[in-house]
């Protein structure tokens, strides 16, 4: 096994380990969230992702977001760190998976959702993919065998947990199942050389994948739960009160963002963020826009549902990582900010 894998045991401590920080952060004080006298902050501080082109980036080029600008300082790829800097303050908004916010918000943090940014449907999902020859055909044949995952304790581990769960397979067999860190440009490597049995693979990555043949699917998300957002874009609660007007250009030009993905053909979407990214000038490679399908958004807009965020809330408080009825869903975002579909 590759050094670059790490187990479950390791990183799951990584990623409370992250959080925790993040929480600490927090509760000093560390952020400073209002502009002076009294006026609105109107550049938002953020991270992207390289090669990629988020909504609230096409939102700006699409001239959504009014006089709100936004002020690019780096990279992430990392949900957890993504968020933690906008609860720390060094960013004015984050994202990342659902659960990833309910694990943040259990910490203390002063954060709030404010709308979701990506999702699963028939285009836009993770798989779980095996070897086309391998023996692995049911849940139970996954019990012993090690599936590699981009992160643990997000998207892709849950999804894992629901599925051995709904289709019967005990907890302590279901534990018997290992998670590995596995970066996702060497998944597909990993898989074909059986260093993984499983491999998560989406976007890109799988289409690819998918195009040299040999691998099939075991199981996808979208099958699973049907369409469903995934992951929202949260500030902290003392910037929304302090910003209110800011935050509401911001979430409805991401929601008008979201719709217009929608509404436009394909090929036009990605010859938009083509041109975004070439304009920006980072020497960034954007042949992976090509497979570009959807952002997965579930809802109109991107406004934000209870169930978006009482799935994980109840699956964290089973694995015992958050303590059960100490979050309330609707208590973790808001779409008060959101004029998608308003008159």
């Amino acid at each position: 096994m590759s050094a670059a894998f790490t187990t479950t045991r390791t990183s799951r401590r990584q990623f409370l380990a992250l959080l925790g920080i993040s929480a600490a952060a927090v509760s000093c004080g560390t952020a400073t969230a209002s502009g002076s006298g009294g006026s609105q902050i109107k550049s938002l501080k953020y991270q992207g992702n390289v090669g990629a082109v988020s909504l609230p980036e096409l939102a700006a080029d699409l001239g959504f977001l009014g006089d709100v600008t936004l002020d690019w300082v780096g990279n992430t790829i990392s949900g957890p760190q993504d968020i933690q800097s906008a609860a720390t303050g060094q960013t004015h908004f984050g994202g990342a998976f659902n659960g990833a916010i309910v694990k943040l918000a259990s910490s203390k943090a002063q954060i709030k959702a404010v709308t979701s940014y990506y999702g699963s449907d028939q285009d836009t999902y993770l798989g779980y993919y095996v070897l086309e020859d391998s023996p692995i055909r049911s849940p139970r044949d996954l019990i012993g065998k090690k599936v590699g995952m981009n992160t643990l304790g997000a998207h892709a581990q849950a999804l894992l947990d629901i599925y051995l769960e709904r289709n019967g397979v005990p907890k302590a067999d279901a534990a018997k199942v290992e998670s590995l860190v596995v970066p996702p440009v060497n998944t597909e490597q990993a898989l074909r050389q059986k260093q993984i049995e499983v491999g998560v693979l989406s976007g890109v990555l799988r289409d690819k994948a998918l195009a040299a043949g040999g691998i099939r699917p075991l199981f996808k998300d979208f099958e699973l739960l049907g369409a469903f957002s995934a992951g929202s874009y949260v500030m902290t609660q003392k910037f929304i009160k302090e910003n209110p007007d800011t935050v509401r250009t911001f979430t409805t030009g991401v929601a008008k963002a979201i719709d217009w993905s929608r509404a436009t053909p394909r090929e036009e979407v990605i010859a938009r963020m083509t041109e975004i990214v070439k304009k920006r000038g980072r020497n960034e490679d954007t042949s992976t826009l090509q497979y570009w399908r959807s952002f997965g958004v579930a809802e109109q807009g991107g406004r934000i549902a209870d169930k978006e965020f009482q799935l994980w809330i109840d699956w964290l408080g089973e694995r015992g990582e958050i303590k059960k009825g100490q979050l309330k869903a609707s208590d973790l975002y808001t779409n008060e900010f959101n004029a998608s579909g308003k008159g």
